[in-house]
């Protein structure tokens, strides 16, 4: 077994809301020796762990997804991919090339974020999405399996998405009246929970609704 202190981590969607939070947890961890982020475009800040590797992803080099454990915090909407056949490949495809090749080259852990409500058998086409990627990552038998369930996530995002914005400041408002497992549920909880969970020596699929990821 790989020496905690000697691991390397990978991080896909370093740039996003989560992902930058988790990219910032995981260089002050000592669990981590090197964290790689597979980006497009550099970072705004380094840190001596951390190692930015330009990929693309259309084209994915394997040689460069090697690590220990893998943390996908892939995500987009349809407006912003601009279709729904671009959405699927940002929140479908592209986790799915990494775990193949990241599973290939000896990662234990596979840590992602995706969605309450993910269904492959839903009738909404964004929570089919999170659930054939659910589906499909479960059938490459990782050692173990990390799924992340969020609501709606509440945090200062990189780009401004209008309508959830409106949606964030409404279930701020209402928070205190809303079941656990619905209530909006701070960015940085769920980047907590996914270095958290990663440190406990997990075996198998385990999933995290938005009510457990609340406790972080």
């Amino acid at each position: 077994m790989t020496n905690p202190t000697h691991k390397t981590a990978l991080v896909l969607g370093a740039t996003g809301l989560i992902g930058e939070l988790l990219t910032h947890r995981l260089v002050d961890s000592p669990f981590y020796h090197n964290v790689k982020v597979l980006v497009r475009k550099s970072l705004t800040w380094q840190h001596p762990r951390l190692q930015e590797v330009q990929f693309d992803f259309e084209h994915p080099n394997g040689l460069l997804t090697q690590a220990d454990d893998v943390f996908c915090c892939l995500g987009t909407t349809i407006k912003k991919a601009g279709s729904k056949e671009a959405f699927r490949k940002v929140d479908y495809q592209y986790p799915m090339d990494i775990a193949q090749l990241s599973l290939a080259s000896g990662a234990q852990q596979f840590a992602i974020v995706t969605a309450m409500g993910a269904d492959s058998d839903s009738s909404f086409f964004y929570n089919r999405v999170k659930g054939d990627v659910e589906r499909d990552l479960t059938a490459l038998n990782f050692p173990t399996l990390l799924i992340f369930r969020p609501s709606l996530l509440l945090g200062n995002r990189p780009e401004k998405r209008l309508g959830e914005r409106i949606a964030a400041g409404a279930m701020r408002l209402f928070n205190p009246f809303i079941p656990a497992k619905y209530k909006g549920v701070e960015a940085d909880k769920v980047a907590s929970a996914m270095l958290s969970t990663v440190q406990q020596g997990l075996i198998g699929k385990h999933i995290f609704e938005s009510d457990a990821l609340q406790e972080f």
